[in-house]
C-alpha cells in the first residue's frame, strides 16, 4: 500500500475514534431492530450489548485503526 492508504486508515481511525458515541448510538438502533424483529417470529437471542459497551468498543476499534496505521507508517519511512 502507499503512503495515501495508509494516511486514508489513519485518519478512518480517528473519524472512528472521534465518533464513537454516533456509531454505538446507530448501531444500537440496528441491533434492537433486528432482535425485534426476530423475537416476533419466535426466535430469541442475547441481549445486544449496552450503550457503554458499544461505546467503548467503537472508540477501542478506532484506536488499534489508528496505532497500527501510526506504526505502519513508521516502519515504512
Amino acid at each position: 500500500m502507499g503512503f495515501a492508504a495508509d494516511f486514508a486508515h489513519l485518519v478512518l481511525g480517528l473519524v472512528v475514534a472521534l465518533f464513537h458515541r454516533p456509531i454505538g448510538n446507530f448501531i444500537m438502533d440496528r441491533e434492537h431492530a433486528l432482535d425485534g424483529f426476530f423475537r416476533r417470529y419466535g426466535v430469541h437471542f442475547p441481549e445486544p450489548p449496552s450503550q457503554a459497551t458499544l461505546h467503548n468498543i467503537y472508540f477501542g476499534l478506532g484506536l488499534f485503526i489508528s496505532l497500527f496505521s501510526i506504526a505502519h507508517i513508521w516502519l515504512s519511512l
